[in-house]
């Protein structure tokens, strides 16, 4: 009953943004942004299987190191390029949203469990894993200004692409280690419901 419940919860609060932004509340809704993270946070724990104390202290090593990243990056120009975070991501530490490191680690566990389902090398996977957190960052980047998320100066740096491939496949590598596994279909619903948010804004602007 939890994964039909968090997948119906995911997609009606993504589609209810879709719907709400495309009529015209905009501001209304992107500055829930951290309230619809929190949820796909909350339900990640309640469905993922976060049943080890292993499991947890890989989320908050992947949580950890986006954090480190993040910082680095907005506040020394290093690994993404320059950039700063607008208002619509929640509290900062630094200039650096909490919520920011919570998705790295999120998006890494729900990458890993969807590529580690695929029928490849495992090498192959980690791949694969790395470059689904590189394809949704990718889109986010699409959208990101204008919804007050992050603006880059200028045009977004290839090594942007490079370190979130590096630090993707870092962490899908970790838990890839550590034999971590997860809830598929939940994980694949949690994925599809944010990459369709992000690719229906990059053509439709607003």
């Amino acid at each position: 009953m939890k994964r039909p419940l968090a997948i119906f919860l995911i997609w009606l609060f993504h589609v209810s943004a879709i719907i709400g932004v495309t009529i015209g509340h905009k501001d209304w809704f992107l500055s829930k942004t951290p309230m619809n993270l929190s949820l796909s946070l909350f339900l990640f724990f309640w469905v993922f299987s976060m049943d080890s104390i292993k499991k947890v202290l890989l989320f908050a090593l992947c949580f950890a190191m986006g954090m480190f990243a993040e910082r680095a990056g907005v506040n020394y120009q290093l690994l993404f390029g320059a950039y700063t975070y607008g208002a619509n991501f929640g509290p900062q530490l630094d200039g650096v949203p909490w919520l920011i490191g919570c998705f790295w680690a999120l998006l890494a566990f729900v990458s890993f469990t969807i590529a580690q389902k695929l029928p490849f090398h495992n090498y192959v996977k980690l791949v694969v894993g790395a470059v689904l957190m590189v394809l949704l960052d990718y889109l986010m980047e699409l959208n990101a200004p204008n919804f007050a998320f992050w603006e880059f100066e200028g045009t977004v740096p290839l090594k942007n692409y490079v370190t979130w491939f590096v630090l993707g496949f870092i962490m899908q590598l970790l838990l890839w280690l550590n034999k971590v596994d997860g809830d598929k279909i939940f994980s694949l619903n949690l994925y599809t419901a944010q990459f369709v948010f992000f690719l229906y804004f990059a053509f439709v602007r607003v």
